[in-house]
């Protein structure tokens, strides 16, 4: 996908956060022949004095400090949500390339300045790592477009897991800085499911939950959308850990690799078993960069990865994920198609790289994520005021991919 020529550009990334987000990127960028890691920002001392030391690169404190000069080109903010958008509108004034975790902000108003502000200085601005880069979800557009089963009817995406009691920070646990299963997770499905049916979406109705008084966030939610051709879509989601979806996705969860089996209700209830807040932060912090629990892609066997269960109906057949590709149900046959071991990390990088060396129009540029963003606080308003909310900031994605 990549290529190998010796004589195309550089792109020189800086890493802004290195807890679980940041640090997962690592992998792509490294596979990329033109791409390298240069530069991260943090708060960890430690953990900027590692990997200074693995990557031979450059740390700072602050953002700005990091954007000036040439020390970058572009940059991935993982921080938390909260400072999306300071940190990205900084990269941006200093005329850098960014790629920003989903959500890119927490209102439509930062959402919209920051789109203008990329378009002012002539920089590409990419929301993402969201689901809808992973290969199956790709290929299932793909066979969409192709016409082979006719018009998409219907899409579906349920996921059931134990978001709600993983380690958390507290700002991932307070819906206005972002957190929350709505902000943090619908963002993934809303995304998977616009990507599917083209993006324009004409209105939502939800409900959500939250559960349990001490983790006081949306936990579970229920949401029905309808795009403007009339395709019907539902997004459930539910982190309380009781049943989970890999039941259904063939024991394979999110990251690729088959869950491993564990005790009923285990992260639920070792949350509940913890002494005091600190805790959970030594906890979250071990999956940061270095940490003893940080994940290790690389080494790991991977499948494709499952962000719950999608299926997609059309006129003549349906689709769904297969452990290693996509499963199509046709007319007359069911038949798979397998995929390579890329990623989506992969894609986002490749994505990144096109839009500033080839000038190719990205797919998950501002605008985009901005329509997601609308897409979870719609949600939440629907939820809130018990009514269908209608959208204003949808975008095509029909001529990009």
């Amino acid at each position: 996908m990549h290529g190998s020529r010796s004589d195309l550009p550089e792109i020189k990334i800086g890493i802004v956060g290195l807890g679980n987000a940041g640090s997962s990127l690592l992998p792509a960028i490294k596979k990329h022949p033109h791409v390298s890691v240069t530069a991260a920002c943090g708060r960890s001392k430690e953990r900027l004095e590692k990997f200074a030391k693995d990557f031979n690169a450059d740390t700072f404190f602050n953002v700005e400090e990091m954007c000036k000069g040439d020390v970058v080109d572009a940059v991935y903010i993982a921080s938390p949500t909260e400072l999306h958008a300071s940190h990205v509108q900084a990269a941006l004034e200093l005329k850098k390339h960014v790629i920003v975790e989903k959500p890119m902000a927490v209102t439509l108003e930062q959402s919209t300045m920051l789109i203008e502000l990329a378009k002012k200085n002539g920089v590409q601005l990419i929301v993402g790592h969201s689901h809808s880069f992973e290969p199956p979800i790709q290929k299932m557009r793909e066979v969409i477009k192709s016409g082979e089963l006719g018009e998409v009817k219907m899409i579906n995406n349920w996921y059931f897991n134990d978001w709600i009691y993983r380690p958390r920070t507290p700002d991932e646990l307070n819906t206005e800085l972002g957190g929350g299963i709505t902000y943090r997770q619908g963002s993934h499905q809303f995304d998977i499911i616009r990507y599917l049916g083209g993006g324009l979406l004409r209105s939502v109705r939800a409900m959500t939950g939250a559960w349990d008084e001490e983790r006081p966030t949306e936990g579970a939610h229920a949401v029905f959308l309808e795009f403007e051709n009339g395709t019907a879509a539902t997004a459930v989601y539910n982190g309380y850990d009781h049943f989970h979806s890999t039941e259904l996705t063939f024991g394979i969860g999110e990251g690729g690799p088959s869950v491993q089996s564990a005790k009923y209700g285990h992260s639920r209830l070792a949350i509940r078993n913890l002494s005091n807040p600190e805790a959970e932060q030594e906890l979250k912090s071990q999956k940061g960069y270095g940490g003893s629990k940080a994940k290790k892609y690389a080494e790991e066997k991977h499948h494709q990865p499952f962000f719950g269960l999608t299926i997609v109906s059309c006129e003549r057949g349906d689709i769904r994920q297969s452990p290693n590709g996509i499963y199509v149900y046709g007319e007359e046959e069911k038949y798979e198609i397998t995929l390579n071991d890329e990623t989506g990390r992969d894609a986002m990088i490749a994505e990144l790289y096109n839009a500033v060396v080839h000038g190719k129009k990205a797919i998950h540029d501002g605008e985009w994520g901005r329509a997601n963003l609308e897409v979870c606080m719609a949600v939440l308003e629907s939820a809130r005021e018990r009514r269908e909310v209608y959208l204003s900031y949808q975008v095509s994605n029909d001529d990009k991919g």
